[in-house]
């Protein structure tokens, strides 16, 4: 990542939005060619519709909502655009972390970067001020419906950059008054003039459902990443087959994201003699415990390791699609009216709805649905890794110390069941509920903010979920490294163990506070570390 980003309304990436929003070191500016067309715009737009004789253009001259018909006088247009901001901040709820916040301002300064939304060029200044100065205004994450945009928390937004006393932002680890920040930053003007469409671009669009979304989708895709690696290691702790990951079966059924899950797989195990008949045909202690039967071959393994590719592999799929949708957002108009120039010179405006967040809630909806079942493959692993009659002869509870005495990863996994169930609760789809707002006049609406804040919660979910597996797995293969001590783990899973055990220490010696356990394995995937140590052992996985 670069430490600038300039932004021109077209070519801004996902990855530079994640950039942006988690780094406050990297600075955003305008390209010199919007600069322009923004300039341009708005002198023709001062020149030929600030008069009240002009056509009636909807949020330029008139009010909004059922208010459409009645005018507003230009005298009145900088009182309008305070009083717009005011009757739209009506949000609820703990506010949106910062990252969604400079996600959400860099956006909005992108999209009227491609001069389709008609405010001043000094708007887009102010947003990009309040980036790189660290100032990040306070938005509840509850009250909006995804249609004419995110109005209510959009709402707040624009009421730190208008320099409003009623506004919040966080700026150097506290909360403050807006004013109070812009001082002490010192980046202008505390009381910021809003001018004519100004406040309706700042408001109208579903930007805060965007910002959400962006920082989701990359979050699940690392996850998935995480979730072959942990998978790796289970099978490496379970002995499994590895018939199931062979090329040729994913060719017969030529879904892209499954063959990918099932190469990841065995990449990570190459080299690998846990997986072979030989380490399969020793019995370990708690077989023994159980039977006398002598080794039979297993032929296949159960569904969560040997249909992992066709569960993983969707996953991969809709990630590529979900991208596919955020893309086109992030460098898309959506508020409403929109200018175009026209033939000959000029300009025009055309109201419209790209406001509708229908894209992004059913994306969303997508994401939740896909992460959820990821988790829940994830869940039924770490099940059979503390029940010796499903691992084959892995330790109960994978305990260690006084038997009875400590009751070993058994409520682990619990909670990882805790947070199945939530996941499969938020899956139940936002996008098909629609509520008629605003006197009727939002007579369907998408709901895409709700839809991309439980997708975001589903992925914060998975990540205890999936960091969990490797620190299960790589406890089992601990206590088994005696009994197969002449077999050895794959290339990637080997880097994998050796990162889980430098950062959490085997539990050898009886129960302990496994919190920090937990704690410390989510921050595998949100870090990266132990992704980052099988990728420097054999390269890129995907």
């Amino acid at each position: 990542m670069t430490n600038t980003v300039c932004i021109d309304g077209f070519t801004l990436t996902a990855q530079q939005v994640v950039g942006v929003a988690r780094d406050g070191a990297v600075r955003v500016t305008l390209a010199d060619s919007a600069r322009s067309a923004l300039i341009e715009s708005r002198a023709f737009i001062d020149a030929n519709w600030m008069h009240d004789d002009a056509p009636m253009m909807y949020s330029f001259n008139t009010g909004v909502g059922l208010l459409k018909d009645t005018r507003v006088r230009v005298q009145d247009n900088a009182l309008f655009q305070t009083q717009l901001i005011r009757a739209h901040a009506a949000g609820m709820g703990e506010p949106f972390s910062e990252e969604v916040s400079r996600a959400t301002m860099l956006m909005r300064a992108n999209a009227f970067a491609s001069n389709f939304s008609a405010p001043r060029v000094e708007v887009v200044d102010r947003l990009l001020a309040f980036i790189n100065a660290g100032i990040h205004p306070v938005m509840p994450q509850k009250g909006s419906v995804g249609a004419s945009g995110d109005l209510a928390p959009l709402a707040y937004l624009a009421a730190a950059i208008a320099g409003f006393k009623e506004a919040d932002v966080f700026y150097q680890g506290r909360r403050m008054p807006a004013p109070d920040a812009i001082r002490a930053a010192g980046i202008g003007a505390v009381d910021f003039v809003l001018e004519a469409k100004d406040a309706s671009a700042l408001i109208n669009g579903c930007t805060v459902s965007l910002a959400v979304a962006v920082l989701a989708a990359q979050d699940a895709r690392s996850l998935l990443v995480d979730a072959c690696i942990g998978l790796g290691l289970t099978l490496e702790a379970m002995r499994a087959e590895m018939a199931a990951f062979d090329p040729r079966i994913h060719q017969a059924r030529p879904h892209p994201g499954q063959i990918r899950t099932a190469a990841i797989v065995r990449r990570l195990l190459t080299g690998s003699t846990r997986t072979t008949h030989a380490a399969r045909s020793v019995q370990l202690a708690e077989e023994l415990r159980r039977t006398d039967i002598a080794y039979t071959p297993r032929i296949q393994d159960v569904y969560s390791l040997r249909c992992a590719p066709q569960v993983h592999g969707p996953v991969f799929d809709a990630l590529d699609y979900i991208d596919g949708i955020i893309g086109r957002e992030i460098n898309s108009a959506t508020d409403n009216p929109l200018i175009f120039a026209k033939d000959g010179g000029g300009f025009e405006i055309i109201s419209g709805g790209n406001f509708h967040g229908q894209y992004l809630a059913q994306a969303m909806d997508l994401l939740a649905m896909a992460v959820a079942d990821l988790g829940s493959i994830c869940e039924r692993r770490i099940a059979r890794l503390i029940d010796p009659t499903l691992s084959w002869g892995l330790p109960r509870n994978l305990m260690s110390g006084v038997r009875g005495v400590n009751t070993g990863y058994t409520v682990v996994q619990c909670s990882m069941s805790a947070l199945v169930m939530e996941n499969r609760t938020l899956c139940m789809p936002g996008s098909v509920d629609s509520i008629p707002a605003k006197g009727n006049s939002e007579d369907h609406v998408s709901n895409s903010t709700w839809c991309a804040r439980k997708a975001a919660t589903v992925v914060a979910n998975t990540q205890y979920i999936v960091g969990v597996e490797m620190l299960l797995a790589a406890q089992g293969l601990t206590m088994t490294a005696e009994a197969l001590s002449g077999f050895v783990l794959g290339q990637g899973t080997q880097a994998a163990f050796d990162e889980v055990r430098r950062q959490i220490p085997a539990c050898l010696d009886g129960d302990r506070w496994f919190h920090d356990d937990i704690e410390i394995a989510r921050s595998f995937i949100v870090t990266g570390s132990v992704r980052a140590a099988v990728e420097g052992a054999i390269g890129a996985l995907c």
